[in-house]
């Protein structure tokens, strides 16, 4: 017969809660006070990705096909198993043009890291890390933790998760996928299917089969806003990833190596910019982005479009000091 064990029972009133917004890092594909998990075949550009989004929080610069408003430099720290962080990732870093001082590595010489290990949260204190990844998932469960085993699983992630509430962090997990060719994507991820029912959000990064130097990352999962589209990159040996903006694809076709329409939203995103502009040389943009909304158009993909017409952000101030945005035409396209 099982003990069992007495615990004071304490009722929380819903009356009583406080509700907040969700904050996001990277709208709407990375929530901050959350986890978010990256995951793909090896090799397919998941660490490349991270690597440059990294080297562009590190200096605060936007993000792909997010807006170009100012943004705070973020402290972020980044846990690797699989690379050399002096012959790897560092140069990865400095090519991504990432600012390094930024950046900081838990060292892991005398004993390895798991999720559960209290120098995570000390680190993030002492540090105040916004972002913090471990690369790869199963390098970080802990050691006599089975990821395929769910009640061994979920009291890890929920400690991990637990903490990047408290602090108000973005946690990214980079995770490969099993071989299970021709299963949905929820069930080709590592281990047991917990781990991606704890991640508020999952991210898939795969490249094209007939493209083979165009990868895309597409959103799998998101439980705090609508999917995000899945967005375009090309690996260039100069520029290592550079972002070509909002593709239209799927997450299955991604899966069986099919190519999708292509960038078509991207278009139909340019053609209704130039018709919410008409004649006029600056808009609002909460008023653009909220037409592009009710005509389906995602804001990733309303901001790539903005990027690709070189549309620039004006800023203004009302009388009584709220700010606000605009979108300004460029002279030459007027």
């Amino acid at each position: 017969m099982m003990e069992q064990q007495n615990v004071e029972l304490k009722l929380i009133r819903m009356e009583d809660v406080v509700a907040k917004a969700v904050e996001w890092l990277w709208y709407p594909y990375i929530p901050y006070g959350k986890i978010t998990i990256i995951e793909g075949d090896p090799g397919e550009g998941k660490t490349t990705l991270v690597l440059m989004l990294a080297a562009a929080l590190s200096k605060g610069l936007p993000l792909p096909c997010d807006d170009d408003r100012e943004r705070e430099p973020i402290h972020i720290i980044y846990q690797t198993a699989e690379d050399g962080i002096d012959d790897t990732i560092k140069p990865r870093l400095e090519k991504a043009g990432a600012d390094c001082s930024m950046i900081r590595v838990i060292d892991e010489t005398e004993k390895e890291l798991c999720m559960t290990d209290e120098r995570l949260e000390k680190a993030i204190v002492e540090t105040k890390a916004k972002l913090i990844i471990l690369d790869p998932i199963q390098a970080y469960i802990g050691a006599k933790v089975d990821m395929h085993r769910a009640n061994e699983i979920r009291p890890v992630l929920k400690h991990l998760g637990m903490i990047a509430e408290k602090h108000n962090c973005a946690i990214i997990l980079i995770g490969h996928m099993n071989k299970a060719a021709g299963s949905k994507s929820t069930y080709r991820g590592l281990g047991s299917i917990d781990i991606q029912a704890t991640a508020r959000s999952v991210l898939l990064v795969a490249r094209l089969q007939n493209k083979p130097n165009i990868r895309i990352m597409a959103h799998d999962k998101s439980s705090l806003a609508p999917i995000g589209d899945a967005i375009g990159f090309e690996m260039t040996e100069e520029q290592g990833m550079v972002c070509i903006g909002p593709y239209d694809i799927t997450i299955d076709e991604l899966l069986i190596g099919k190519e999708g329409r292509g960038k078509k939203k991207l278009d139909i995103a340019e053609d209704f910019i130039k018709e919410y502009f008409g004649d006029n040389k600056e808009i609002l943009s909460n008023d653009i982005l909220r037409e592009a909304g009710k005509r389906g158009i995602k804001r990733n993909t309303l901001l790539s479009a903005k990027k690709k017409l070189g549309i620039l952000s004006g800023k203004g101030k009302l009388e009584d000091g709220t700010t606000y945005w605009t979108w300004v035409m460029p002279e030459e396209r007027v």
